[in-house]
């Protein structure tokens, strides 16, 4: 069943073209990494699925809901951009349950579900007194993925979730992100990091230019292709 599609969308900023998608579609329960170089579009295309900015043309639907005409979707789908999304004069747990109150959720269900996620937090983040301008910016970005995942969205999407975590954080994050789909949620991610990708994604989605260059099922033949790409780049 497709979650999310995407047909025939244009976005240009002073006439230099962004997005040129003809058609994308990501099915119930994908693993999707999408990959390219730095402005090939990729933030871009998150942006216009969140609703985030007007398209040119073209049309995006979530589920039955086309995003540009509807809110319905937000409770389907959550995402993590940048630090932009975060609130810097909360303290992380001010956060979670400022976001758990758009979701429904009190105090104590807030603290039930981020405990479902240990390998995204410690003493730094849920114990904290610290404003969340005062974090590290890896803590911000796993505040951020934790954010994210309250209310256990059908669809996530995070754009480059590995920037700024250390290794260790980085394997923690591939694990958790297998569970969730395997669980059934639909995760769709960017990241510069093709050895990440590689490891936990089953569709692997190659922008550039604001068009989608190369979309298959992700292979040793087809990883071997797209580095081959950058090499040539």
């Amino acid at each position: 069943m497709t979650i999310l599609s995407i047909k025939n969308v244009q976005k240009s900023f002073k006439k230099k073209e962004a997005l040129n998608i003809e058609r994308l579609d990501i099915e119930k329960g994908e693993l999707i990494g999408i990959v390219g170089n730095n402005g090939a579009g990729k933030t871009t295309l998150f942006r216009a699925i969140l609703d985030l900015l007007k398209l040119d043309s073209g049309v995006i639907w979530i589920g039955d809901d086309v995003v540009a005409g509807s809110a319905h979707w937000k409770k389907q789908l959550h995402a993590f951009l940048d630090e932009s999304f975060l609130i810097e004069f909360l303290n992380p747990n001010e956060y979670f349950e400022f976001i758990g109150k758009t979701l429904g959720l009190n105090k104590k269900q807030v603290k039930s579900q981020l405990n479902q996620y240990p390998e995204l937090h410690n003493d730094d983040i849920v114990e904290s007194s610290k404003l969340i301008r005062e974090l590290s910016t890896g803590s911000k970005v796993r505040v951020g993925l934790l954010a994210t995942l309250l209310g256990d969205p059908e669809i996530i999407l995070l754009d480059e979730p590995y920037a700024h975590l250390d290794p260790s954080s980085q394997a923690k994050l591939s694990k958790l992100i297998k569970q969730l789909n395997e669980n059934g949620t639909t995760v769709i991610l960017s990241s510069h990091n093709l050895h990440n990708v590689a490891q936990i994604c089953s569709r692997i989605v190659l922008i550039e230019g604001g068009k989608v260059v190369k979309d298959e099922r992700v292979s040793e033949s087809v990883i071997a292709e797209i580095n081959q790409y950058f090499e040539s780049e």
